[in-house]
């Protein structure tokens, strides 16, 4: 379980990498969309892929940063929904977005720390 959730984080992170560089390098009109969630998301990529490598290497510090990405991610979460409250414009896709972020994370996180625990 711990090898597929390594996977998993690595693939994540390249594919974040690749959809954050384009929306913030790349000039396409992305719509409402809120640039330190960008920023974020695409910095996180680079996280998302070292948690991956730690999983698969069996490293300590890889519970940590996945549970640390999954607080800054609830956090920007957070952000973000104050802005929509706000009443902010903003894309139902980005709202869907760290829904799935937050999911992945938690999950990757759990397992992260009962791998730990072994």
């Amino acid at each position: 379980m711990t090898r597929a959730a390594a996977v998993f984080a690595v693939i994540f992170g390249l594919l974040t990498l690749l959809a954050g560089g384009r929306a913030l390098f790349g000039g396409a009109d992305m719509g409402a969309v809120f640039d330190f969630v960008l920023i974020f998301n695409f910095l996180a990529g680079f996280a998302y892929i070292a948690a991956g490598v730690g999983l698969w290497r069996g490293d300590r510090w890889a519970a940590p940063l996945s549970i640390a990405i999954l607080a800054a991610t609830l956090i920007v979460f957070a952000a973000f929904g104050w802005q929509v409250m706000s009443g902010q414009p903003y894309e139902a896709r980005t709202m869907g977005a760290m829904m799935l972020r937050s999911v992945v994370w938690l999950v990757i996180s759990l397992i992260a720390l009962r791998a730990q625990r072994r």
